[in-house]
């Protein structure tokens, strides 16, 4: 999977913005804050149809206009697709691909993309709902059913909640809310889903984190990934994790209902859903003790590159166009000479990798071939000799 074009209108600093792109790597050259990480991030909007850094899709339309548009001409063997995504203030956003309107869920199901940035140190040291988000948008790259399964769970935890915080309220007792059985069902079922295919990515990611985390730290360390699963009552914060197997999984319904069952006197009187998908974590483990409590910066940023490289991998495996475009933003200028190496060596084989970077001597000579120079929301002059201007 090639990018060959991206054209942006109104998006973030960019009023107009047309980039050729083509295979292997490319790097966006310029100064702190001229729209390098912007370019980046449009394509990891088609992808993940968010923003790796802000929780908005306002916030990436420009100042004193009403949309923004970003355009991706795509290419994979002979197969070209113009893939488009208009992001509105007030209105729900749109996508086309080749000029006909689809969903804007179904964008991942045309494009797919790993995007490193220093904001994905919160995956090590954040909370469990970034580590929740970054299984969940690799799942709707894999399968991109995944996504309604997701959003129906999502609106069924609405509901349930809601019944919930109305028998608080109200003080109506267990006896009276058959309609929360109803829910029940509903969360069990969607909930299972969820939690399996999550099990089942954490088991693929595993060698290849594992791997990839040798390959950036240049040192011989084990790195492990381990479910956190509520149903079983699994609680990283007192160190009790319950590791779910293929028996466990296969029952995991009945274990479902029989965990909402003993926590149902608690959920009224809390008014909220105490156990499911909404709250399992990931634990990572780096030689035997919790990365978040015990890992040094550098480990953590080892061990979440280590994530995304995994994630590159999973998909460069089960895609049937290719490898996933793989961006690095900003991160050269976080890792020693060494590390450095040993990143540019690890992504050189991916049909296209694209990087940010404000120094241009921070990306080793064999990714920085190709250089675009970017300044105050104006793509420059490419070339072998970029401006850093």
């Amino acid at each position: 999977m090639l990018v060959r074009h991206l054209s942006l209108t109104d998006f973030r600093n960019y009023e107009t913005a047309e980039v050729d792109l083509g295979p292997g790597p490319t790097l966006f050259v310029g100064s702190n804050g001229q729209g390098k990480t912007n370019l980046v991030e449009s394509l990891g909007f088609l992808s993940t149809l968010g923003s790796h850094r802000v929780p908005t899709d306002k916030a990436m339309i420009r100042a004193g206009t009403e949309s923004a548009i970003i355009r991706a001409r795509l290419e994979h063997g002979d197969r070209s697709l113009l893939v488009e995504a208009q992001l509105n203030k007030s209105s729900p956003n749109r996508a086309q691909v080749n000029r006909s309107a689809i969903k804007t869920r179904e964008l991942p199901r045309y494009f797919s993309s790993v995007l490193f940035a220093p904001e994905d140190l919160a995956l090590v040291r954040g909370e469990p709902s970034g580590r929740r988000r970054f299984l969940d948008e690799l799942l709707v790259l894999l399968s991109p059913r995944v996504s309604g399964i997701l959003s129906d769970y999502d609106r069924v935890l609405r509901q349930r909640n809601t019944l919930l915080k109305s028998a608080r309220t109200s003080g109506v007792g267990a006896a009276q809310l058959g309609t929360l059985d109803i829910w029940d069902e509903r969360l069990v079922s969607l909930g299972s889903e969820i939690i399996r295919a999550r099990a089942r990515l954490v088991e693929e990611l595993s060698p290849h984190v594992a791997e990839a985390y040798r390959t950036v730290a240049g040192a011989e360390h084990s790195a492990t990934l381990a479910p956190v699963l509520s149903v079983f009552g699994s609680d990283p914060e007192t160190e009790t994790i319950e590791q779910p197997t293929t028996e466990t999984l296969e029952m995991l319904e009945p274990a479902f209902r029989e965990a909402l069952a003993a926590k149902r006197r608690s959920e009224l009187e809390r008014g909220v859903t105490l156990l499911g998908p909404h709250r399992d974590d990931l634990l990572l483990v780096l030689n035997g003790l919790p990365a978040r409590g015990y890992a040094s910066h550098g480990e953590s940023w080892s061990f979440a590159l280590a994530l995304k490289l995994a994630s590159a991998h999973v998909l460069r495996r089960d895609s049937s166009v290719g490898d996933p475009v793989l961006i690095l933003d900003d991160v050269f200028a976080e890792l020693d000479e060494n590390r450095r190496m040993r990143l540019s060596a690890a992504v050189r084989d991916f049909e296209q990798v694209l990087i940010t970077a404000a120094v241009r001597d921070d990306v080793p000579d064999e990714l920085a071939a190709t250089a675009i120079s970017i300044r105050q929301g104006q793509v420059l002059e490419s070339g072998v000799k970029a401006d850093e201007g």
